[in-house]
């Protein structure tokens, strides 16, 4: 097996570990919320930083749903460029989402790990996207 096609497995794997932390955060994120609020809050700041938190990881999931539909469509798939930078930052999130549930981080920490995990991904599978099919280049 050379290098690039070890590479296509390793990225498959590692988004899948990263979503499956995000919808573990999805269901386990009151404690994350209150670790976000002070001692003593009302019904509407809980409420307020739940909202955010949610919105936060539905972000990611469309994220998600933007860089596999490139996977798994061939636009990115053997594209080594993407595929390095995919197992990067999906493994970096992974690893970070883990300290964010195991350790209760504040939930505007998860935005920073949104942006560069998730959003500078999707952003170039788009670029991609628009390589491939807006200017009919090879996927490779």
């Amino acid at each position: 097996m050379s290098a690039v096609d070890s590479l296509v497995p390793a990225r498959f794997l590692t988004i899948i570990s990263h979503f499956v932390i995000v919808v573990t955060i999805f269901w386990s994120r009151d404690n994350n919320i209150k670790s976000s609020l002070p001692l003593e809050y009302t019904q509407e700041q809980y409420d307020n930083e739940d909202r955010n938190l949610v919105v936060a990881l539905a972000i990611t999931i469309g994220m998600f749903a933007i860089e596999l539909a490139g996977f798994f469509s061939g636009v990115s798939m053997f594209n080594c460029s993407q595929g390095l930078l995919s197992i990067g930052v999906h493994a970096s999130a992974s690893v970070a989402l883990l300290f964010f549930l195991f350790e209760q981080w504040d939930c505007t920490i998860y935005w920073w790990i949104l942006a560069i995990c998730s959003v500078l991904p999707a952003l170039v599978e788009i670029l991609l996207f628009v390589a491939v099919f807006g200017l009919k280049k090879k996927p490779l």
